[in-house]
């Protein structure tokens, strides 16, 4: 279990992240680009991961990732269940989306 407090740490803990209101969401952003958000009515966050993140981390176990629905989902948009998740799991998830976004050009 990740509580919203740990996940704040965990990202603001990466190089050079920022927080920022996306909408209604708490978003984690590298250079103004957005690689996590925060939903908190629902507990879960967006992971934005490379496909092949995307389906690894489903595979585990869909009960706790999953793809966002529609277009995004399949762009690598990921929830993450964080009353399921183990912490070394979502810091996982959430280094993959980090790097991901900050490898592209």
């Amino acid at each position: 279990m990740v509580k919203p407090d740990e996940y704040r740490k965990f990202a603001l803990s990466l190089p050079d992240v920022v927080e920022q209101a996306h909408f209604d969401h708490p978003s984690f952003r590298v250079k103004g680009k957005i690689f996590a958000t925060y939903w908190e009515k629902e507990n879960k966050a967006m992971l934005k991961l490379s496909l092949t993140d995307q389906s690894v981390f489903c595979a585990y176990d869909n009960n706790i990732f999953y793809p966002v629905n529609g277009a995004w989902g399949k762009q690598g948009a990921t929830f993450v269940n964080l009353s399921k998740v183990r912490k070394d799991m979502f810091k996982d998830a959430l280094n993959c989306a980090y790097t991901t976004l900050t490898k592209k050009k």
